[in-house]
């Protein structure tokens, strides 16, 4: 598993993606309310980046159909945008991977559709906490277990679920690179963390408390076994001598 180190030039070209990213989710925010559909904000979506000169890099990953990954209440990653309308006290999660000039960033967020239930609240929060949890753990000399371990403990602290076969990953000019970064994990274990390295942190959790998931028939669509509400944040960082820097915040 070679891990590949980038560059200051190179994680500022990620940087570039990453803020055309973060600049997006900040229009999607705005979108967000009952009434609309994923399939209008994946448009919108489009839109935008080819606006700034970038392009989603998803829409024909493996196949897959468009620009964005469009997630409601129970599914939990990978959903299909559509024409259902989102409704007041609804989940969403948009998820994409921008491409600029060939280098990519990712980033994933949970929306509230208006005013959510309380125990949907304490999916979101919870689930964002473990983001900045990991994030923290992201320094060099630390290890992929000790992110982990920092996500696992905020899920299990609250009693939630963690979706295990989902990990956050290395990227750059792939959308998937080493190392695998899983959302649990044990202090001190697997790959180094070293300055260079550009990686995704992405608790994906569900109100069920084991986690457990299935694959629709689509191959891609993930839903939570049990029905319950899921929650997805997600950030690319560039680990660097002095700690982890947000490329999408």
């Amino acid at each position: 598993m070679k891990i590949n180190l980038k560059s200051k030039e190179e994680i500022a070209r990620i940087r570039e993606a990453g803020s055309i990213l973060a600049e997006c989710h900040r229009e999607i925010a705005k979108l967000i309310a009952p009434g609309i559909t994923t399939e209008e904000i994946d448009s919108f979506v489009e839109s935008f980046l080819a606006g700034k000169g970038a392009t989603p890099e998803q829409k024909g990953y493996r196949g897959f159909p468009y620009a964005t990954c469009a997630s409601i209440n129970e599914v939990v990653c990978h959903g299909f945008p559509g024409d259902q309308k989102l409704q007041k006290g609804d989940i969403v999660t948009i998820d994409m991977v921008v491409n600029k000039k060939g280098w990519l960033a990712d980033s994933a967020w949970s929306y509230r559709v208006g005013e959510v239930g309380p125990q949907a609240e304490h999916l979101l929060k919870t689930t964002e906490k473990a983001l900045f949890a990991g994030i923290g753990q992201a320094l060099p000399g630390n290890r992929v277990g000790d992110i982990g371990y920092a996500v696992q403990r905020v899920a299990q602290e609250a009693g939630i679920g963690i979706v295990k076969p989902l990990i956050g990953h290395g990227i750059g000019q792939r959308m998937h690179e080493p190392p695998d970064v899983p959302n649990f994990g044990r202090p001190h274990t697997g790959a180094k963390l070293q300055p260079g390295m550009v990686i995704t942190i992405e608790p994906i959790f569900t109100l069920g408390e084991t986690g457990a998931v299935f694959w629709d028939n689509d191959g891609w669509t993930i839903r939570s076994a049990d029905g319950s509400l899921g929650a997805h944040y997600e950030h690319t960082l560039a680990i660097l001598e002095d700690g982890p820097v947000i490329l999408t915040s």
